[in-house]
């Protein structure tokens, strides 16, 4: 067994030898994954030593410590957090060697395609088809929020390929080359006047039989596991105590006594303590997932992850007062991440519009935590047993 006291000698060894101060980082990052050290549950050889999730913050604060260079997280969050968990239950051995290491190093960036126009909410009737032809597959259609697909090397794509069956049973999981003849990569522009999200038009783009993930068919079961991962990663990250939107707030609050008032208080502290309790709520989530994969549990932390941001923003703005109108810039332009902490106020309200929207709308997942936490009665569906081709559109 390793324990956290063989789990630190690992890290100073991977230290000793390539010392942070004079080892270019991306050696750095890949000696770290083969070291094991990257994501220590993971299965030794792809990045892990098969050792508890738990015991990843203990290689983690001896890096820190040690000044050493992280993977950029929030560059790769769709890589991260929901296309390595897929690949790594559903992926051949062959597709775990070839995507994992450059996908945590960060060297390959990943985005999701899977929402379409007519298919957001209702994912499972996406209309994007893929047909076989030889030893792979054609796919047309059109994807649409997909974010990061302008840096994004590779997508986890989900596509129709029975029209024959019902909506949920016809869906096959790929993985899909964004350098390939026929990926048509457009902007779309957002209330914040920035185009971190993209319509994707796929045109007879071909996929080798390789880059099936799971079963034909079995798509919607594989992009479970995707969608269970992405409110967990969106809804549940680990901050610090005033980490995320009420940091920003608080500190306006304590610098700024002049802006004060008996009502603004009375809202913060309810927020502030609703921050907290998410917070903590988030940390006991992910110590549940040392036991197994996320459950819709992850639907719960998502929801209040996006009613806080749109609230504490709400705030902020109205106490900054006529300075919380401002905005620092409305020039066109397609970033690599999303910085809510680093910017200002009006940045921050404008774009936690979004959060409840992106990684499911907040209606869905009220209905997952009604039907899948709670256990009330499903809303009646009349299209479960239906053909696709025969549903109206």
């Amino acid at each position: 067994m390793t324990d956290a006291d063989e789990l630190r000698r690992r890290t100073r060894e991977l230290l000793a030898a390539y010392p942070p101060a004079t080892t270019d980082r991306l050696e750095f990052l890949r000696a770290r994954f083969d070291a094991g050290l990257a994501w220590v549950h993971y299965p030794e050889g792809l990045g892990g030593l098969g050792v508890p999730r738990s015991l990843q913050v203990v290689v983690d604060a001896e890096l820190e410590s040690a000044g050493a260079p992280d993977n950029d997280p929030r560059r790769n969050g769709i890589g991260l957090g929901m296309a390595a968990p897929t690949i790594l239950k559903y992926g051949t051995e062959e597709q775990k060697e070839r995507f994992l290491r450059p996908l945590w190093t960060g060297e390959e960036v990943w985005c999701q395609l899977f929402s379409e126009p007519g298919a957001g909410s209702d994912l499972a009737g996406l209309g994007t088809r893929a047909v076989p032809e030889g030893d792979g597959w054609v796919v047309n259609g059109q994807k649409v929020w997909t974010s990061s697909a302008h840096n994004a090397r590779w997508a986890i794509l989900i596509a129709r390929t029975d029209p024959n069956v019902p909506k949920h049973a016809g869906i096959t999981y790929f993985v899909c080359d964004m350098t390939d003849p026929g990926v048509d990569v457009r902007p779309l522009r957002q209330i914040t006047g920035e185009a971190e999200f993209n319509e994707v038009f796929l045109t007879d783009v071909r996929i080798p039989g390789s880059r099936r993930l799971g079963e034909i068919g079995d798509g919607w079961r594989v992009a479970q596991t995707t969608l269970n991962n992405e409110r967990v990663a969106i809804g549940g990250m680990r901050l610090p105590r005033e980490g995320g939107m009420i940091g920003p707030v608080s500190r306006t609050w304590r610098e700024r006594p002049e802006l004060r008032s008996h009502d603004l208080h009375q809202r913060l502290l309810k927020l502030w303590v609703e921050a907290e309790v998410a917070r903590l709520t988030g940390e006991r989530l992910r110590q549940q997932l040392v036991a197994g994969q996320p459950g819709p549990e992850g639907a719960g932390m998502k929801l209040a992850f996006a009613r806080l941001n749109q609230e504490i923003s709400g705030l902020e703005v109205e106490l900054r007062g006529e300075e919380g109108l401002l905005y620092d810039d409305w020039t066109m332009r397609r970033p690599e991440l999303v910085d809510f902490v680093g910017r200002d106020a009006g940045y921050r309200y404008l774009r936690s519009k979004g959060n409840s929207i992106e990684g499911g709308t907040s209606e869905v997942l009220l209905n997952i935590v009604a039907e899948r936490v709670l256990g009330l009665p499903a809303e009646p569906r009349t299209d479960k047993d239906v053909a696709w081709k025969d549903l109206a559109r």
